[in-house]
């Protein structure tokens, strides 16, 4: 067996889910936990982040806010200005005069 044969085997591609056992392990015996517990746990922890990011991705598109301060300005200016309640010259109703 030659040493170049053995060299592939020893690929990044290999080594990331060896890895990520390793972690999961090491990380479960420190807590004391089940290792299953711990890979569960994380994987819950992942979607609510991705959740919360694509919400807030989502609220904050720069287009979305574009198109809400075009309608904000068109509403202003399609409006007259309101009179103040204290300008008015008409009592609302129940108000005494």
């Amino acid at each position: 067996m030659s040493p170049l044969s053995r060299t592939s085997t020893f690929s990044p591609a290999n080594m990331i889910p060896w890895l990520l056992n390793l972690a999961t392990r090491m990380l479960a015996r420190s807590l004391n936990m089940p290792e299953p517990l711990v890979h569960n746990t994380g994987v819950f922890v992942f979607a609510h982040v991705q959740a919360v990011e694509t919400s807030v991705g989502r609220t904050l598109c720069p287009i979305r806010l574009l198109r809400q301060l075009r309608y904000l300005l068109q509403s202003r200016r399609r409006r007259p200005a309101r009179r103040p309640r204290y300008l008015s010259t008409h009592p609302r109703k129940g108000e005494l005069p």
